[in-house]
């Protein structure tokens, strides 16, 4: 029987629900340590609470510090399964993707509903995702989310309903795995995987998502804070209102990099428009095109390239050809 390691974190998975007033909230007792004996049949467990946080708190120091424990307690077990609060777990689940060294499986999964709310899926995403963890074809495949009966890569993953437990999807590409009562089974897998391991988290990036009539104000508040990086989720395949273009000139010229994303959660910007802000434009402007990512993760992805370079050469090729 193999060894695996549960880390806990916090989120919804740890929580319980009020039943008089119905809210939701922290616990200083882990309610699943209370099933620990369902996770026996599957593996031998050990569970660690890392952090106890509601995943709005977790910040990518946060993350830093759950990669390096992840990395050094693969060295003792077969396999790392994290509980996690779902609202930011694909950030946290793409940070580790990026920056482990381990190969064994390292799967990451949360809950929808409280552990003692009607429906709750949190005892079973757990299950789910030990049943992962112990089988050898989730080995190389870096960061797994488990939800829902789904397997899902770290890159492609998003929560895509803020309610229903089937909420994180993987669009355009679907999941790599399902898992039924009797069987983990993998239909995709993963071409290649890129690993940027850091030692710290230093960098300050921002995110912004465009909208019709967007002009510099945004653009120039942001200048001022003097950020290291800034992600725009820009409109289709990567365009942006024509009074944006002159201070993102400015942040190129200051050597800040500018990746754009799409605000579409399917297909990837490209050069395409040659209008003033068309995505043509902006990139002989200097702007960076990231091949697929969500916002989010093109947030993720920049603030850990940053610790190794700003060399725009280099950054676009991460950012241009890396999956």
């Amino acid at each position: 029987m193999k060894n695996i390691v549960i880390i806990h974190t916090g989120g919804t998975i740890s929580m319980v629900e009020n039943k008089s007033t119905g809210e939701v909230n922290t616990t200083k007792h882990h309610p699943l340590t209370d099933l620990s004996g369902y996770f026996n049949t599957y593996a031998n467990i050990d569970e660690i609470n890392f952090f106890s946080l509601p995943s709005p708190q977790m910040t990518p120091q946060h993350m830093l510090e759950l990669a390096i424990k992840v990395d050094q307690l693969s060295n003792d077990y077969d396999g790392v399964v994290i509980t996690h609060g779902t609202d930011t777990l694909e950030e946290t689940a793409y940070f580790l993707d990026l920056v482990v060294r381990t190969q064994k499986p390292v799967i990451i999964t949360g809950a929808m509903r409280s552990t003692n709310e009607i429906g709750s899926d949190a005892l079973y995403n757990l299950i789910s995702s030990l049943r992962v963890a112990t089988d050898h074809e989730a080995a190389n495949k870096g960061v797994l989310v488990v939800m829902n009966d789904e397997i899902h890569t770290a890159t492609n993953v998003t929560k895509t309903s803020t309610s229903n437990v089937a909420t994180f999807q993987s669009p355009q590409y679907g999941p790599i795995g399902i898992i039924t009562k009797e069987s983990i089974i993998f239909h995709h897998t993963i071409l290649k995987r890129h690993s940027h391991p850091v030692k710290q988290i230093t960098k300050t990036v921002f995110l912004l998502k465009a909208y019709a009539g967007m002009d510099e104000q945004i653009l120039n508040a942001i200048y001022q804070a003097n950020p290291d990086g800034l992600i725009i989720e820009g409109l289709g395949q990567g365009n942006l209102p024509k009074d944006t273009v002159k201070p993102i000139q400015t942040f190129i010229k200051k050597g800040i990099p500018i990746i754009l994303v799409s605000r579409c959660f399917r297909g990837i910007v490209q050069p395409t428009y040659g209008y003033e802000g068309g995505g043509k434009q902006l990139k002989e402007y200097g702007v960076i095109m990231s091949n697929g990512l969500t916002g989010p993760k093109a947030r993720i992805k920049l603030m850990i390239a940053l610790e190794k370079t700003k060399d725009v050469n280099v950054l676009t090729e991460i950012f241009e050809n890396e999956l």
